[in-house]
């Protein structure tokens, strides 16, 4: 029998998602709005969020940005997404 592992809050995880997003210029609304990003993306997105080790140190590298960043933060499962997302919005 496999072992469950509990997801964190959902709101905590849609908000951190966000605002990684927005710190690195992006908007995951625009990006769904231009076909960069498909609902179910989104969701699955904030879904392995909520499952990530790296929560606190999220969490610091938010509270720590001054401006915008060019990189989600080290250890992120979603860097590479974030950045494909970028490079999409900087063609639109």
């Amino acid at each position: 029998m496999s072992k469950v592992e509990p997801l964190g809050d959902p709101a905590r995880h849609f908000w951190m998602t966000r605002s990684v997003a927005r710190v690195m210029g992006l908007s995951l609304s625009e990006a769904m709005a231009e076909g960069h990003l498909t609902q179910k993306g989104y969701a699955d997105l904030v879904t392995n969020c909520r499952r990530c080790t790296h929560v606190a140190d999220c969490e610091y590298w938010l509270a720590h940005q001054a401006g915008r960043a060019d990189h989600a933060p080290e250890g992120c499962p979603h860097a590479k997404l974030f950045d494909r997302l970028k490079d999409a919005a900087g063609r639109a």
